[in-house]
This record gives structure tokens, C-alpha cells and sequence, in this order.
């Protein structure tokens, strides 16, 4: 009777340990996030990224700066001062994309909460030479990528 009670625990103990690896199999790790090489740089007091960018364009000028534009959402009225903050990189970034934070300065007052479009515009001169191939556009809940094109002749 011993030995059947220690055969049948046994037994027991081994379809457990078969139940519970086949649990493991069907568990899928989530990827893990794409790891940026740059950093955002300093905002000013009041001043954070829009809410969500809908759609943005990179234009070479004539004189090889960029003009950039993005049509986004901020969460009420009363923004202003909407610019590009570029990231700051130690090196250049993988197939020349670049990135920029859509910021704006929030409102000092309280607004109504309703989600207001927003247009942003600027010329950016950093890099004057075909180094920069695309942009990302940055906001809180998403981003574009857009390549840059050439100048129009």
C-alpha cells in the first residue's frame, strides 16, 4: 500500500510539472520598445509636447535649410508659441533620421477642455549639407516620420 501511495504522488507530482511547462510555452514576451540614440533636450517652464501630430512635411529651401510643418491636436485652447525642439545626438542618427519634439507653450489660464488643432512651422539651419534624410515628429501619444524633399527649383 506504501508504495502505491508514493508511486501514485509521484505520478501526481510529474503531470504537474508537464501541466505547468506547457503553460510557459504559450506565454509571449512583449518586444521590447525601440531604444533611441538621442535625448530630448531642455524645455522651458510651461512648455511641453503637443498632444498628437496628424501629418508633417520636410521641404530643402534653396539655401539647403529645412522647412519644417506639422498639423497637430493640443488638449484645450490657448497654446502658443508652437515650435520644433530638435533632439540632440552624439552621433548621426541611423539612415539620417532625425528627430524633433512639436512643442508648445501651455496655457497660463484655465481653458475649455476641448482638443483645438494646432500648426507648427519652422526653418530649420542646422545642417545645410544631404546629411539629414528624414524627420520624426514627436508628441506625447505619437510620431511621423516624414523624408525630407528636395528643393524646389
Amino acid at each position: 500500500m506504501r508504495k502505491l501511495l508514493i508511486a501514485a504522488g509521484v505520478a501526481g507530482a510529474l503531470a504537474f510539472g508537464l501541466a505547468a511547462c506547457e503553460e510557459k510555452k504559450e506565454e509571449v514576451a512583449a518586444p521590447a520598445p525601440k531604444k533611441s540614440i538621442s535625448r530630448m533636450d531642455q524645455m522651458y517652464a510651461g512648455e511641453e509636447q503637443i498632444a498628437a501630430v496628424a501629418s508633417g512635411t520636410a521641404e530643402r529651401n534653396a539655401d539647403m535649410s529645412i522647412m519644417l510643418t506639422a498639423k497637430g491636436t493640443v488638449p484645450s485652447a490657448g497654446y502658443t508659441r508652437p515650435y520644433f525642439l530638435p533632439r540632440i545626438y552624439i552621433a548621426s542618427p541611423p539612415g539620417g533620421v532625425y528627430e524633433v519634439d512639436v512643442v508648445a507653450q501651455a496655457p497660463t489660464t484655465p481653458a475649455a477642455q476641448a482638443v483645438t488643432p494646432i500648426s507648427v512651422e519652422g526653418n530649420w539651419a542646422k545642417y545645410n549639407d544631404d546629411r539629414v534624410q528624414g524627420v520624426t515628429f514627436i508628441t506625447k501619444t505619437n510620431q511621423i516620420t516624414v523624408k525630407v524633399t528636395p528643393a524646389k527649383k
